[in-house]
């Protein structure tokens, strides 16, 4: 039975595809495949980590979000900024012009995701207290990990904390404190995520542990730089908003989750092919000496995200500056434990592991195909050059056992076939003449 087709932010323009193979090299999950000249992305294997848009040099890969225009279906809408948005303007020293900048361009109110951030580092340091937890716990606030861990690691979904990801709970308090102020329902009120990534949108669509979404949509940050960039620069007076803590501020940089929830035994780690060396040691039980693992798919954390404007070490210095100037005030003084049971922090679904990969239903089956993908992959080269269009003999392998292509499309294995078939001639030919 096939499953239900999953909604990806990230897709192809097949237009711009030139069928360069590229993409195919650097999917970490290998969904993407060439065929016809052009690439094909599986549905079923896509993380939205972003990684093929950041390589494309065609620019055939983007990634959908939605647009201003979205906000107007909602009688009020709310804008919730990730961290990072406060990195993308040089200079800008306090958060609190962005949040006002959000106000002009169109949002009835605004709500930091790094007091979700806030209220997040409380939720997983009172789980860290819990006896039983396994060593270590992963975070949940990447999406992209988590989608990862469901496609590669699934022996280590236990390990992810049961808790949601910042702007999950920050959407939650937001609509409830606007109904409240204003004495409106919550079906008219549109929760937005300002996000520096594709797999945001993606999480708010299909989300990861949770029936449905708190937010009602995301918009990108590369979107809305120019709408916020005139009215930040036209600002007088500074606003009055209720902060965020500079700890919760620091989740958009790498390292800003580990410190915040645990400094003294935590591991950090950014980019993708990095997580998955790490996740790989996790595996092997060589980590169980961690409390807290932190990954990020963006190298240098959110900051890196495909979406954003400015460049990432610029980004990361500014955000590491505004905190510097920010109350050192930790999140367990901050947040009331109140909040903790006043808002849903935790999961109300399992994560289950994606089972994309199962070769078949059926245990005798899936066996036979197995030692047939063997037994096609001991006859081929192990270039891994990705000419066939699988990144991978394995993958070309496994794709020839699914019926999606033939040994053929091998090049090598062509050009051997054509040289036996050519020997084969002048053989005959030779025959023939005597």
């Amino acid at each position: 039975m096939l499953e239900p087709r999953r909604y990806h932010s990230v897709r192809l323009d097949k237009d711009r595809c030139k069928g360069c193979t590229n993409c195919l090299r650097h999917c970490p999950t290998a969904a993407i495949r060439v065929r016809g000249g052009r690439a094909h992305i599986l549905d079923n294997l896509c993380i939205d980590c972003g990684e093929c848009i950041r390589i494309c040099d065609y620019h055939a890969k983007v990634a959908f979000t939605d647009v201003m225009a979205n906000v107007k279906a909602y009688k009020y809408a709310i804008a919730l900024p990730a961290p990072t948005l406060y990195g993308q303007f040089r200079g800008l020293t306090r958060p609190e012009y962005v949040l006002e900048a959000l106000k002009k361009v169109g949002f009835d109110d605004v709500f930091e995701v790094a007091r979700g951030a806030d209220i997040v580092t409380r939720a997983i340091r009172e789980k860290l207290r819990e006896p039983g937890q396994p060593k270590p716990l992963i975070s949940s606030a990447c999406p992209t990990i988590v989608r990862l861990i469901q496609v590669r690691f699934p022996d280590l979904i236990d390990h992810i904390v049961n808790i949601r990801q910042p702007m999950e709970v920050a959407a939650s308090v937001a609509r409830a404190e606007f109904c409240k102020k204003r004495g409106c329902d919550p079906s008219e009120v549109g929760c937005f995520f300002i996000t520096p990534c594709p797999a945001k949108m993606t999480a708010i669509r299909t989300p990861i542990g949770q029936k449905q979404s708190a937010l009602d949509g995301a918009i990108s940050m590369l979107d809305l730089y120019g709408l916020l960039l005139p009215h930040i620069n036209e600002m007088l007076q500074d606003p009055n908003y209720e902060p965020a803590t500079g700890y919760g501020v620091a989740w958009a940089t790498a390292n800003g989750e580990a410190n915040a929830v645990c400094p003294d035994n935590s591991l950090s780690v950014d980019g993708i092919s990095n997580v998955i060396r790490v996740l790989e040691e996790v595996e092997n039980d060589k980590l169980s000496d961690l409390v807290y693992l932190e990954g990020n798919a963006c190298m240098g954390g959110c900051v890196g995200g495909p979406l954003t404007f400015e460049n990432s070490y610029v980004a990361k210095d500014s955000i590491h500056k505004m905190v510097k100037r920010m109350p050192a005030t930790h999140p367990d003084t901050a947040v009331p434990g109140s909040m903790l049971n006043k808002y849903p922090t935790k999961n109300d679904l399992p994560i289950e592991p994606n089972t994309a990969e199962k070769l078949d239903d059926n245990m005798v089956e899936a066996m036979r195909k197995m030692k047939r993908m063997n037994e096609i992959i001991a006859r081929l080269p192990g270039y891994d050059c990705g000419s066939c269009g699988s990144p991978t003999c394995a993958t070309f392998a496994e794709d020839i056992v699914r019926g999606y292509c033939n040994e053929m499309d091998c090049v090598h294995m062509l050009r051997d076939k054509l040289k036996a078939m050519a020997e084969e001639m002048v053989e005959l030919a030779q025959s023939h003449r005597e």
